[in-house]
């Protein structure tokens, strides 16, 4: 009898979600190369009434210059496709280019927004996008640059290379960054904050600085559920109002990755071509990329006991530098700061 039981209760567990992740590349003459992630439930239309229920939000995600270069594995580093891995559901079409280095350019990003609208079924009123520090400056360029396209924005750590920022007025955004941050002063948050008043009112805008935090501890808000909960919650259908009811704190970043499963979602890799890889063989012919100067990328088996004295550094030391606790849980792939 306790063996039916058990039987039954493993059968009524929840099946590990499958999805499916595109790397596109050369797809787009204007754009970039991008990563494209459909969920498993995921459906192409057979009709428009069938496009309009089943059509998926668009989340585009803008990464830092860390993830720069011609290796689209780069981007699976951090940002709401590695949150995937580690168990966050995220319940949209996900697109995630890499810039090869310089700043993000609008319109290159926007050609790869239009491709994949194009040609798949997203909703076209909650085109949501978020960044952080390089990806912050684009988040805010790409919407100041298309108002009437983003039905929300959440920029990290940044700042934007406009003069004008007028478009901002008209989106839903949510401006976060720590006053202790070395590597993006927040003075430049605070620029577009003044440019954003300077034209009036700004009911739209939500503008957070965290006292005493640094750069890298802002990257934990992509593996918060609050994150995509705030963002979902804006169209550009109706009134356009921003969302101030969603918080997130120092407190909530702190224990992003405690209630995530790492592995527990699983998807195939298919490259541009078409052929299909598994996860597992494409982490097997990935060539690790190397960390970033001042930075080390974690392994598994690495504690932070043995990364610090590897780098000359106490514990409490390299926490400070990362601004983590001594008890916080470091996974693969995890970068850490290890030189002041």
């Amino acid at each position: 009898m306790r063996r039916l039981l058990f039987i039954l209760l493993v059968a009524l567990l929840p099946a590990t979600a499958s999805a499916q992740l595109y790397a596109m590349r050369d797809k787009v003459a204007q754009g970039y190369d991008f990563w494209l992630y459909l969920p498993d439930d995921y459906k192409q239309p057979s009709s428009s009434k069938q496009a309009k229920r089943d059509a998926k939000p668009l989340v585009l995600f803008l990464h830092g210059r860390s993830l720069c270069g011609n290796d689209l594995n780069r981007v699976l580093k951090y940002g709401p496709l590695d949150a995937l891995k580690a168990g966050l559901d995220i319940d949209a079409v996900i697109v995630a280019p890499q810039n090869p280095g310089g700043w993000w350019s609008p319109e290159r990003v926007m050609s790869v927004v239009d491709w994949v609208s194009e040609r798949y079924n997203v909703d076209t009123n909650r085109l949501y996008v978020l960044g952080m520090s390089l990806g912050g400056y684009g988040t805010l360029d790409f919407a100041a640059t298309y108002p009437d396209r983003v039905a929300a924005a959440m920029a990290l750590c940044g700042g934007s290379t406009l003069r004008k920022v007028d478009g901002l007025r008209e989106v839903p955004l949510w401006i976060m960054h720590g006053t202790a941050d070395k590597d993006v002063p927040v003075e430049q948050s605070r620029r577009v904050k003044r440019l954003v008043k300077s034209g009036g009112k700004t009911p739209r805008l939500r503008y957070k600085e965290l006292i005493g935090v640094k750069h890298s501890l802002l990257a934990r808000v992509f593996y918060l559920e609050e994150c995509y909960d705030w963002l979902f919650s804006h169209s550009l259908k109706g009134k356009r109002r921003v969302n101030r009811w969603i918080s997130i704190s120092r407190r909530d970043m702190k224990r992003a990755y405690d209630e995530l499963r790492r592995g527990s979602v699983k998807y195939d890799i298919v490259d541009s071509k078409g052929s299909a890889s598994s996860k597992a063989d494409d982490k097997k012919s990935a060539k690790p990329t190397p960390a970033p100067e001042g930075y080390y990328i974690v392994k598994q088996g690495d504690t932070l006991w043995r990364i610090a004295t590897n780098n000359s550094l106490s514990v409490s030391e390299l926490c400070d530098l990362n601004g983590i606790k001594e008890n916080h849980v470091i996974h693969p792939g995890d970068r850490l700061k290890v030189k002041k």
